[in-house]
């Protein structure tokens, strides 16, 4: 499995460690141009034109929070962005909502963040019919077909 991560200039150690840890998936590292000003944006963007182009399966995202990576990932159309802070969010959001990108923050410990990476990595998403049709009306709504409103 191929994973594309990022960090902006928070995160750089982490990435490295994690990456080093989970040492059985192939990463695509996507920021290793870091600089003490850069922008979470234009790494979140890289990481999920990765999985767009199918050149990685999954993406994780790092900053300070995770929260600006999220948000910025989440305007891609078909990105499913979730920003999770704890193993049992990174499974559901997975299982339930098919994300194909996680956002951490580098603040958690490390081994937290191993674990939750290590849950969203191998955690397939669920057949279950209602977790298929709510996953289908947020992406008919990103295609401008979903007409429940």
């Amino acid at each position: 499995m191929k994973i594309a991560i990022a960090t902006d200039h928070n995160g750089v150690i982490e990435k490295q460690t994690i990456m080093q840890k989970l040492n059985n998936y192939e990463f695509i590292d996507l920021s290793t141009d870091n600089t003490p000003i850069d922008d979470y944006p234009d790494f979140a963007f890289r990481v999920c034109q990765a999985v767009l182009d199918k050149k990685a399966n999954l993406g994780i995202l790092m900053c300070g929070t995770g929260i600006g990576m999220s948000i910025a990932a989440n305007k891609v159309k078909g990105i499913r962005c979730a920003h999770c802070c704890t193993s049992e969010q990174a499974h559901l959001a997975r299982e339930h909502n098919n994300a194909n990108i996680i956002a951490l923050s580098y603040k958690q410990d490390i081994n937290e963040l191993i674990s939750m990476i290590h849950e969203f990595l191998t955690t397939s998403p669920s057949t279950a019919e209602r977790h298929i049709r709510r996953v289908n009306k947020i992406i008919n709504y990103e295609e401008g077909t979903y007409n429940e409103l």
